[in-house]
């Protein structure tokens, strides 16, 4: 059997061969995952900013939260020692 070599045109570009992780790879590998992290942590977030309450606004009743309420206040009292 008698291969034939390949034309240029059909070759393709070649890859550097899969052979073990060198030090130098795993070394400049994590230093462009650090780089990127500390760009990641610097850079600012695309956020809208959140509304500002109005300085005469009413705060809602709706809103949960504790109230001294009359059952509350009632539980204080039977509740003292």
């Amino acid at each position: 059997m008698r291969k034939t070599p390949q034309s240029a045109d059909t070759a393709g570009p070649t890859a550097p061969a899969a052979g073990p992780l060198s030090r130098r790879r795993l070394f400049a590998g994590a230093g462009t995952a650090g780089a990127l992290a500390a760009a990641a942590a610097v850079l600012p977030l695309d956020q809208a900013p959140e509304p500002v309450a109005q300085a005469g606004a009413k705060p809602d009743d709706t809103a949960g939260g504790y109230r001294l309420s009359a059952h509350v206040q009632q539980y204080y009292r039977t509740a003292k020692v």
